[in-house]
């Protein structure tokens, strides 16, 4: 973009005179914004900005001190804003949660919202609870064990502040029962014997079916029934307005039979609440002021607003989250994809570079404040936006810079060494050079690695 080429090229020098000659990427697209660069448009920009800085940074000092003077005006005298924009409602007592679905590892992509409400507890010293939402799930989308333990190790990682113990909705199904008969009693659900089939097609003319005459004494019979069902035989659904003008939020269901063992509390239960009831009553419950979350998850609020109303409870502050792509990833980032990978053993587990996991960063030698800096400049934007990868590789590679040993390394097909890539392809090198497990290693040529014992992960150029 060339109208930004004299700005990207102020903002480099600047950078460089104050680092000491060394202008880094990231500082100058972060100055960019602040001119009013749309986060939309990094990618058009990124290239000059690469070579730009790779310009400056050849110049020795005095040369850079003596052109900045002359492009000085073409940088801002504002002050840059720092931080997190500033949420509603701010109390003394405000309570955010993280509520992650255990069907497998944090991966860049999802961890970008719970990281965003992890900051903003930070930011007012607020509560953070760490609720596990292990509903049942589907059978495309099921609970797996080891996320368990995936999850907590990558939010520890990223230095987030929930408090102990964990919660785990796979222990709540009792208070969900509770308030499930509450709104039964309320006359406000019913339990539906429709098809599948039969439900999609009455949702999308409106047409209230025939159990949705149920008083609130048969519902109740025919719920305490549900739990002897087989799967599929009957739903609880919330009676809402069969005329909105969104069929997706008539009359939604609450409740179904799943049969599947649960790999945690294993067949105790057979009916399960959605995501969006046990979330409605746990935020209620636990005394949760701010939600963040994505904007794909907006029925879901709205949903959630319908309950709390039905029960007059207050409620609590909504926000949602923009989107966001990061382009330059070698494959869609997907929880689900990566589990069907790992079980069948096509990655090499949670940790392979193509999950882009927490784990898979960390082992690559992505640093944690490298992450949380790459979320709190995309903040909490409203609109869906595409960040490239290099905006959090020029983030990264500034802090690795400080700590990686600079090595000249040769391609050999039999050499000493491997480097596993992004993309899981590995390739073989001499270098003189005796790393030790967990070190940052510069390979000159082919970028900045991490040691794992074995092999060295590359991280980026």
């Amino acid at each position: 973009m060339k109208e930004w080429t004299k700005k990207i090229r102020a903002y480099a020098l600047k950078n460089a005179v104050e680092h000491n000659g060394k202008a880094q990427e990231s500082s100058v697209i972060s100055s960019l914004f602040h001119e009013g660069l749309k986060k939309e448009d990094v990618r058009r920009v990124i290239q000059d900005v690469k070579k730009i800085v790779s310009e400056i940074n050849k110049l020795e000092l005095e040369e850079q001190e003596k052109e900045f003077s002359k492009l000085e005006k073409e940088t801002s005298s504002r002050p840059e804003r720092e931080g997190l924009q500033e949420l509603p409602d701010i109390s003394k007592s405000m309570v955010l949660r993280l509520a992650p679905y255990p069907s497998g590892a944090l991966h860049i992509g999802n961890a970008k919202t719970y990281l965003l409400n992890a900051l903003y507890a930070e930011k007012y010293n607020a509560r953070l609870l760490l609720i596990i939402d292990d509903t049942i799930g589907s059978e495309e989308k099921q609970v797996v064990k080891e996320a368990y333990d995936l999850i907590p190790e990558a939010f520890d990682w990223l230095k987030v502040k929930y408090e102990k113990p964990i919660l785990y909705k796979s222990d709540r199904l009792e208070i969900y029962y509770k308030y499930a008969e509450e709104l039964i009693k309320k006359g406000k659900s019913y339990v539906c014997f429709c098809s599948s089939e039969k439900l999609r097609e009455n949702r999308s003319k409106g047409i209230e079916c025939e159990h949705r005459k149920q008083g609130a004494e048969e519902t109740m019979k025919e719920w305490k029934k549900m739990f002897k069902m087989k799967e599929g035989q009957a739903i609880l659904r919330i009676k809402t307005n069969m005329q909105d003008k969104n069929p997706a939020f008539r009359d939604r269901v609450l409740f179904r039979i799943s049969e599947r063992e649960h790999v945690r509390v294993k067949k105790k239960y057979k009916v399960w609440p959605l995501l969006e009831f046990s979330w409605a009553i746990d935020d209620h419950l636990l005394g949760i002021t701010h939600i963040i979350r994505g904007k794909d998850l907006m029925m879901e609020s709205e949903m959630e607003k319908y309950i709390w109303n039905i029960f007059s409870w207050k409620q609590p502050e909504l926000l949602h989250a923009g989107m966001i792509k990061i382009e330059g990833m070698e494959a869609k980032i997907s929880k689900s994809k990566a589990q069907k990978e790992v079980k069948e053993g096509k990655f090499s587990g949670w940790d392979d570079p193509r999950t882009w996991s927490i784990q898979s960063l960390r082992k690559r030698g992505f640093q944690a404040e490298a992450i949380r800096k790459f979320v709190e400049d995309i903040g909490l934007n409203q609109n869906d936006i595409s960040v490239p990868i290099d905006v959090l590789y020029a983030i990264n590679r500034k802090l690795l810079h400080e700590i990686a040993e600079k090595v000249e390394c040769k391609e050999n097909k039999k050499g000493k060494f491997t480097v596993v890539f992004e993309d899981a392809s590995e390739k073989r090198f001499d270098a003189d050079i005796k790393a030790k497990e967990g070190e940052i290693v510069h390979f000159i040529g082919i970028g900045y690695t991490r040691f794992d014992g074995k092999k060295f992960y590359f991280a980026h150029p």
